[in-house]
């Protein structure tokens, strides 16, 4: 596991530690790893920062890398464990997808690929990195001996995006909060571990190629959503559920500053939440209840205080309060359903992993 300390990655690490694999974890050393795995210490950006890794005399099944700047990383990786690994796992994302994404809503120019990514660039930006990540992985190991996995967006404990860890912690201070309509919407997403069940199970099957993976249209609502956000915190909260069009007309941006939430009917919905996802299904994907992930979230949060540890090259999420209030205090009568608004650029639908 080339990581495996936060989020995606340790959800994979101790789900594989739990089935009785032996797990090694190159990492930085700056957090604590899950218990029963082994650790190789090194930076991948600095020079020689794969020394302990190239001196380790240890062969393994498969790798698993998460990696989401520069490629090249991936690139000198991969081919330092070509011969060493039989498979090279790499935890991609649906931004690799040139705009709009394909979706159960899109048409046959959708499902490109973005352009100009490259297996040996440096960083540059967060959908042409990834791609050339991809790319680093299939040059290393080739198509048959490398999986793809392209990541929707992804909730649960230890989340270091911040999305449902600020729908939390806004429920739990209370009061009225505003509630993105129309409160059936259906939403997607998958729970970390389920994306590390499904694709440890692919490492067992030798599954290849590219995969995207989300949970199915549908698994949830931002009713749904946000209720369970309310039970769990036991806040005395009031969601009061707001148009899309009196938000978008207060300058909230979907997505970033709602978290989750993309208006409906628009492209940015379809792309977000209506991902085919039947491939995964067919080879072996299980979503837990909403209910589940919001809980267990909501208890990690507890555990460490109820501030998480944010990713750097992220922009925090979130609604700054005063814009809360006025958007509230302006929106009296106006809940209800209202389709067809415009959504948010592709660049702030992309999903993390």
């Amino acid at each position: 596991m080339l990581g495996g300390t936060e989020f995606v990655g340790r959800a994979v690490a101790e789900a594989a530690v739990t089935r009785g694999w032996e797990v090694t974890l190159f990492h930085r050393g700056r957090h604590q790893p899950p218990p029963g795995v082994r650790s190789l210490h090194g930076d991948r950006t600095a020079p020689d920062g794969l020394a302990a890794l190239a001196a380790d005399p240890g062969g393994w099944d498969a790798v698993v890398d998460t990696w989401s700047a520069a490629p090249r990383a991936v690139l000198d990786a991969a081919r330092l464990l070509r011969g060493r690994a039989a498979r090279y796992v790499y935890v991609s994302s649906r931004s690799v997808y040139a705009w709009p994404w394909p979706s159960l809503d899109g048409d046959a120019r959708a499902g490109g690929l973005v352009e100009g990514a490259r297996a040996d660039a440096e960083h540059t930006e967060y959908a042409e990195d990834k791609r050339g990540g991809e790319l680093a992985a299939v040059e290393a190991f080739g198509e048959a001996d490398s999986l793809l996995v392209r990541a929707g967006l992804i909730l649960g404990p230890r989340e270091n995006v911040g999305r449902l860890p600020w729908w939390l912690a806004r429920i739990a201070r209370g009061g009225p909060v505003l509630a993105p309509g129309p409160r059936t919407l259906p939403v997607q997403f998958i729970d970390a571990r389920d994306l590390a069940g499904w694709l440890l199970g692919a490492v067992e099957r030798s599954l290849s190629g590219p995969y995207d993976l989300i949970g199915p249209p549908g698994h949830s609502t931002m009713g749904e959503l946000l209720d369970l956000c309310v039970r769990v915190t036991g806040a005395d909260a009031e969601l009061r559920w707001t148009d899309p069009e009196v938000i978008l007309a207060a300058g909230i941006e979907p997505w970033t500053q709602l978290p989750v939430w993309t208006p409906p009917d628009g492209e940015l919905y379809a792309c977000a939440h209506r991902t085919d996802v039947s491939r995964a299904l067919a080879t072996g994907l299980v979503c837990r209840p909403a209910a589940e992930t919001v809980a267990d979230t909501w208890r990690w949060l507890t555990e460490i205080g109820g501030t998480p540890e944010l990713r750097p090259d992220r922009t925090p999420p979130g609604l700054d309060p005063r814009v809360e209030a006025e958007v509230l205090a302006g929106a009296a009568g106006t809940q209800g359903a209202v389709g067809g608004v415009p959504g948010t650029t592709p660049q702030e639908a992309a999903s993390d992993d």
